[in-house]
């Protein structure tokens, strides 16, 4: 697939070589990065690579901070029962066994509640209501869910359950009657960073009560890197407390993980030295997300909460085996949605993909649909039949909103909701081909065509004389990673193969770049899936290459090498 490159502005001079100077002569090819990101002063920069927990808001900045935990206080002094409820995925169980650990150090009249994906759906439901009734409970802490479940929080004021509502997504035009919601994308919310992930809320929550019951903050500190998994999990952006957070939560994680997760990696066979953004995103991530999408996302909590290496290890291997099971689902869909778009003609040339087939795994269409953008980069829906139900998932391309284009389509929905890059959705088996229809007149009416081809967004262009170590040493310090926060990409022009160049693997290109035909030296780079383009290296001539900057351990040895993004025909 062809992928447009686009280098981001560059600042003025006279920015850059103000910022290099205050930087101890910084390298102004790192000085335009930061510029672009907002770090334009020494102060900016020094918050940027120091992060520090005095950077972090007080929680009570936030709309009905106080109101929750003068709840949670009562409930406490009154040994009344208390449900955490968080949802299925890994920010929602992430966050729920976060809640859990924490107040369950200080009272034990607790429980927890995963909603079953399958029979309950997302968010909060009446039969977790139900369940709290039964259980007498009269306190729910729901997580990352519950701005929308207006309905059901009335139905639980009659049944005399009380709820805090801890979320990040956007509300709708009306407010649930909750004891005290807390989100600060409340447009009447003051709290000053609005991109919290829902674990994120949950945490501000424990900080304030700890706060107010003057309780060791080391104590929820040590429970950070369950945070940095949700907040690297849900894609926020990297930014701001998010930032520091994250900073802290992947220390623990490399010095001293939850039993639970520490079990996760063995298991994974994970033998990094130090653990990134993207090792927690594609390692812990999905094995916590296939216990929800599989099974049931208390199986996720249950690991995750477990102290003991032992049970910790047997549950690791448990949830690992979902995964499996989850790859292969995924795998098989995958092939088969592929398949029904190239035997179609008329399905190719649309600017969207909308399959429906009733028997395929609910668990994983959401999965399905960013594989298929994979190989047809446009707006994505799987669908797949659920109690009785055609349900969808939604991907999106960089720069569409597909919940704008979802909402046009509303009159054929029982209900939608998502964000701006996904989306779910539920409707009457027999709207599915009004909805396939009218979807594509949506996108196809909507949509710049430049959208639909790939982009590659390219911090800067780099002389690869400058891939050192110390240039590395501070690009190292731009981490974590994240949304806002991206791995710097670099751009190197006219440079050469070594004469090294070879397809390993499956179908990855191994080359070694160079600045000029004779040099003897050059920097090895790897492009996975991207055996296609060994024709452009063979010839000697030059070649342009975009690329991130990653260290290679292998045999005791480390090594900077190029993590190659795409390639192409040079100039002479």
């Amino acid at each position: 697939m062809e992928k447009r490159w686009t280098l981001l502005p560059q600042a003025e001079k006279e920015r850059i070589q103000k910022l290099s100077s205050s930087l101890n002569n910084l390298n102004e090819t790192l000085c335009n990065i930061l510029i672009n990101r907002g770090i334009d002063d020494f102060e900016k920069a020094k918050t940027f690579f120091r992060p520090h927990t005095n950077q972090l808001h007080s929680p009570f900045l936030m709309k009905n901070m106080d109101k929750a935990v003068a709840r949670l206080q009562k409930a406490i002094k009154n040994n009344e029962n208390i449900l955490i409820y968080g949802d299925y995925d890994v920010d929602g169980t992430t966050s729920v066994t976060l809640v859990y650990s924490y107040i369950s150090s200080y009272y034990k009249n607790l429980s927890y509640y995963i909603p079953n994906r399958y029979t309950e759906g997302y968010g909060i439901s009446y039969q977790g209501i139900a369940f709290a009734e039964e259980n007498d409970v009269s306190l729910i802490i729901a997580l990352d869910c519950g701005i929308k479940a207006v309905e059901k929080i009335d139905y639980a004021n009659k049944k005399n359950i009380d709820f805090i509502i801890c979320d990040h997504h956007l509300p709708g035009d009306t407010v649930p009657d909750a004891i005290a919601v807390l989100d600060p994308k409340q447009v009447d919310c003051e709290y000053p960073y609005k991109e919290l992930s829902g674990c994120g809320v949950g945490f501000k929550f424990m900080q304030a009560w700890a706060e107010e019951e003057k309780h060791e903050v080391y104590k929820l500190f040590s429970l950070v890197d369950i945070l940095a998994v949700s907040i690297c999990a849900d894609i926020v952006a990297i930014t701001g407390e998010n930032r520091v957070l994250c900073h802290y939560g992947v220390q623990k994680l490399n010095k001293n993980p939850q039993p639970g997760f520490k079990a996760m990696l063995e298991i994974a066979n994970n033998k990094k030295k130090e653990l990134t953004v993207t090792d927690i995103v594609f390692t812990l991530a999905p094995r916590i997300n296939a216990a929800g999408r599989i099974e049931s996302g208390n199986k996720a909590v249950e690991v995750m909460l477990s102290q003991n290496p032992q049970l910790a290890d047997e549950g690791g291997n448990y949830i690992d085996i979902q995964n499996t099971d989850r790859k292969e689902l995924d795998k098989t869909i995958t092939k088969e949605a592929l398949a029904m778009i190239e035997a179609d003609e008329k399905l190719k040339a649309r600017k969207t993909t909308v399959l429906f087939k009733n028997d395929w795994h609910k668990g994983v269409i959401g999965i399905v649909a960013s594989r298929c953008i994979e190989n047809y980069y446009r707006p994505t829906i799987i669908l797949t039949e659920s109690k009785g139900m055609a349900a969808g998932s939604a991907r999106s391309v960089k720069g569409f909103s597909v919940y704008n284009a979802i909402e046009e389509c509303s009159e054929l929905l029982e209900q939608f909701g998502g964000h701006k890059y996904a989306a779910g959705m539920t409707m009457p088996l027999e709207n599915v081909p009004a909805f396939q229809k009218k979807f594509e007149e949506v996108v196809a009416s909507t949509i710049d065509d430049d959208l639909l081809i790939p982009e590659i967004e390219i911090d800067a262009v780099l002389d690869l004389a400058d891939i050192e170590t110390k240039f590395y040493r501070v690009l190292k310090q731009f981490a974590p990673f994240g949304p806002l926060n991206m791995k710097p990409t670099f751009v190197s022009k006219g440079v050469y193969e070594k004469g090294q160049a070879r397809i390993v693997g499956d179908n990855h290109l191994k080359l070694e770049v160079v600045a000029h035909k004779n040099n003897t030296k050059g920097i090895a780079g790897i492009a996975f899936n991207m055996g296609k383009k060994m024709d452009l290296l063979k010839n000697g001539e030059p070649f342009d290459v975009v690329y991130h900057i990653e260290e290679n351990e292998w045999q005791g040895r480390t090594t900077l090498q190029l993590i190659v993004q795409d390639i192409k025909k040079g100039e002479n």
